[in-house]
């Protein structure tokens, strides 16, 4: 029996990593299932497993190792609850651009919520800013300023220039991390740069549409010369509130956790209650409307249902 990390998956195939620096191509045990997760995907990447290697040099996971956390999205099979993205973090880097395609705050705020709830930190990495207009890098700016208050880090890069990329390789140079982001905002470009020798397929923006093509096909980790590994992961076009609960989504909004206890009700959900130091915060400008707004949108979606992205003016 064999202990390993899983780098790859293939649908139903897994590449999974030994000690000793090898990787075996594995399949899962029978109905191989991790308890308290209902998902598409038993194993994922980042996991530790058991496997015992067969005649024809291939393996079989037998037993999936618990987690210390991951990033799970709705999954597009209607059948089950969920899709885990990776697992075992200790970073998550969210990309994102102005522009080509334009990537909502609420998209943001929808991934910053699910890392918060279990417990990933998340810096938010701005590409592409080689082609911000002028009126871009106004919005930009405005963005930073929110994000960077409520407390993430805030990278700025350009996969086409190498700007910024030497604060990013120190980002990364210890730990394992997830790259994650809509299709066409570059992180297979970035990754690219990052990993030298490394050729990732990329694509162009759908100038129709607007909207990033899907070039990375499942999950997959990558070893990075300064030590770390980098998760890559497909284009993901939205996260579903499944793993969490109405009563405590502020708590995964950190501005909002640090105001709960000045509130009249030790349960205040920050919509209408008399005596919400958070409401008072957001008319004073001293907590983002938009972020505000964000989350009355996730908080409408566990009572009316389907949840509308907004975007950031």
């Amino acid at each position: 029996m064999s202990e390993g990390r899983v780098l790859r998956t293939t649908g139903s195939w897994y590449d999974v990593m030994n000690s000793n620096g090898v990787t075996v191509s594995c399949k899962p045990a029978g109905k191989l299932r991790l308890k308290g997760y209902r998902s598409t995907n038993p194993v994922a990447v980042g996991d530790m497993v058991d496997f015992e290697v067969e005649e024809d040099g291939t393996g079989v996971i037998s037993k999936i190792h618990g987690r210390a956390n991951c990033i799970i999205r709705k999954s597009v099979n209607l059948s089950h609850e969920s899709h885990v993205v990776a697992a075992n973090l200790d970073r998550a880097f969210l990309v994102i651009t102005m522009a080509s395609p334009r990537t909502s705050t609420g998209f943001m705020d929808r991934f910053l919520v699910t890392a918060e709830a279990y417990g990933i930190p998340t810096t938010i990495v701005l590409n592409k800013v080689d082609a911000l207009t002028p009126e871009a890098r106004r919005q930009a700016e405005e963005l930073a300023n929110i994000y960077r208050e409520v407390g993430y880090e805030w990278l700025e890069v350009s996969a086409l220039t190498g700007s910024g990329l030497t604060d990013l390789r120190a980002a990364l140079a210890k730990g394992i991390h997830v790259l994650s982001g809509h299709s066409g905002v570059g992180k297979s470009t970035l990754i690219n740069q990052l990993i030298p020798g490394l050729t990732i397929k990329t694509a162009n923006v759908s100038e129709s549409h607007n909207k990033g093509r899907h070039t990375t096909t499942f999950a997959e980790m990558h070893r990075l010369p300064e030590g770390g590994f980098l998760v890559d992961t497909p284009g993901i076009k939205g996260f579903g509130l499944i793993t969490l609960e109405r009563e405590t989504l502020n708590h995964h909004f950190p501005e909002f956790f640090r105001l709960l206890p000045k509130c009249k009700f030790h349960n205040c959900l920050h919509h209408r209650e008399p005596g919400c130091a958070v409401q008072e915060a957001v008319d004073n400008g001293k907590v983002s409307r938009l972020r505000y707004k964000n989350y009355l949108e996730m908080l409408h979606e566990f009572d009316e249902g389907p949840y509308r992205e907004s975007t950031y003016r």
